[in-house]
Formats: C-alpha cells, structure tokens, sequence
C-alpha cells in the first residue's frame, strides 16, 4: 500500500523535495560525510560520494516501492540544502528521521520540517502508526519531536546500535504522535 504524498512540500522557509540523483553532492557535503551531523542516524558516515550515489540508487526506487519518503530539505530563499527528512513505511506503521548539516543546526529547520511532514502524514487514511525514536543522549531531536506535538512512550535500555557510535547499545527514547480516531487500520 503507498502513501500518496507530494513530490514537493513547502512551508514558510523551507522547500522539503523528493530526492534526486543531481542531489549527491551537496548531501554528501552538507551532511553525509560530517561526522557531527551522523552521530545519531542508523548509517554510516560517508566516506566517499560514491557512498552517497549508492544511498540515493537505493532511496530513489524506494519512493515509488511505497517503502521510503525521502525529501532534501532547502532554504526556500537560497535554495541551499539543509538536510534531509524522511518516513519509512511499513504497510500504514511510519518511522521517521532527519539529518541536518551542522551549519544549519539551532534555526529552527528540523522543527519546521518535522512539522509539516508529520501535517501531510497525518491525514493519510491508511496510517496506524507514526513514531520515531532518538538516542537518549540527543537532547536537541528530543525537544524538536516534543515540539511538534510527539509524546514519549518508553525508554528503552541498550536498544539500539548507533553504527557512528562505535556500535554501542544505546539507551534510546520511542516517540509516537497521536493520530485521530478516523486512522483505524
């Protein structure tokens, strides 16, 4: 079952845009081979361009397999790139995720993406589910998600292994937002 969402999402500062193959190397220069920016996502570092074509062969496909929703995230203004926000779908559960280039973080970016993603993923009728989960040490995504209405269902000891983080268990936190009572699959 896929999720019928726009290619193109826009809010007052940003444009969040399916992502393109043309899109390599600003990710792989804005985000995917920082190092600071990957610390808390559940891939590797890149280490080469060549790693971030082989991400965007896998996510490209992906959108139209109804699995990934993946959008760069551009300052409207410059139409410089951010980061990336993305929802992953399995059959009406979502996770979802973002990564943004160091230079980008403490403006507001990732509150305003996560918002209105979580705005167009909310009246998808075949939605159950819809969460995310942070290390417990990433205080900042935390308040980002308690800002855009998540609430926090557990703490999970040791429960997930951060490939930047020299695979350590780490203690993380599980976030849901609450869906209305029309999302009953």
């Amino acid at each position: 079952m896929k999720l019928s969402l726009p290619s193109t999402l826009e809010t007052d500062r940003l444009l969040l845009q399916r992502l393109r193959y043309e899109d390599a190397d600003e990710i792989f220069h804005t985000y995917a081979s920082k190092p600071e920016a990957a610390r808390y996502v559940s891939w590797p570092t890149h280490g080469s361009i060549r790693d971030t074509r082989t991400f965007l062969r896998a996510a490209i496909p992906a959108w139209d397999a109804g699995v990934d929703y993946s959008y760069t995230i551009r300052w409207k203004d410059t139409h410089r790139l951010a980061g990336s926000i993305g929802a992953l779908h399995d059959q009406g559960k979502i996770q979802f995720g973002y990564v943004l280039g160091p230079v980008h973080w403490g403006r507001g970016v990732a509150t305003e993406a996560v918002h209105q993603l979580l705005t167009v993923l909310r009246e998808q009728p075949t939605i159950y589910r819809l969460g995310t989960f942070v290390d417990a040490e990433n205080v900042a995504s935390a308040r980002v998600l308690q800002k855009c209405g998540l609430e926090e269902e557990a703490r999970l000891p040791r429960w997930f292994r951060f490939v930047n983080q020299q695979n350590t268990p780490k203690d993380c936190i599980l976030f849901r937002y609450p869906l209305r009572a029309h999302h009953k699959n």
